[in-house]
């Protein structure tokens, strides 16, 4: 979290700052949101550590992108987990973990593709 605080602060001239993470990174840009000043919002996509940081409450809007037939993170945690923080949006795709990674054979082209839409959207709305 020092990190991606000094990362804020070194740009924190150029305007407001969103934080995207995929996998490990999903984790760091949710426990970010939570507990690191200066964000503008965070989109985390299948961070497997998210349910186990379900107490955590956000300082900024967060959407959540989790893959149906993740097999990292079960289907029934993530629910949970989006249930306990409707207040932030949460999307479920039908495709596994790491679906956005074209390099990967989990690629999901129209989930990637939806999602990417998504998370431009949101940015553009929180951090211009």
């Amino acid at each position: 979290m020092k990190d991606v605080a000094a990362a804020i602060q070194n740009i924190s001239s150029a305007g407001k700052t969103g934080i995207t993470g995929y996998c490990w990174g999903g984790t760091v840009a949710w426990k970010a949101a939570c507990t690191v000043d200066g964000l503008a919002c965070a989109v985390p996509y299948y961070g497997g550590g998210i349910p186990g940081l379900i107490a955590l409450k956000p300082k900024c809007p967060v959407l959540f992108h989790w893959g149906e037939k993740d097999q990292s993170i079960p289907l029934d945690k993530a629910r949970q987990f989006a249930e306990a923080h409707k207040d932030q949006t949460h999307y479920f795709y039908p495709a596994g973990h790491g679906f956005n990674c074209d390099q990967r054979g989990s690629y999901d082209v129209a989930s990637a593709k939806l999602a990417r839409s998504r998370t431009l959207e949101f940015l553009s709305r929180f951090v211009g």
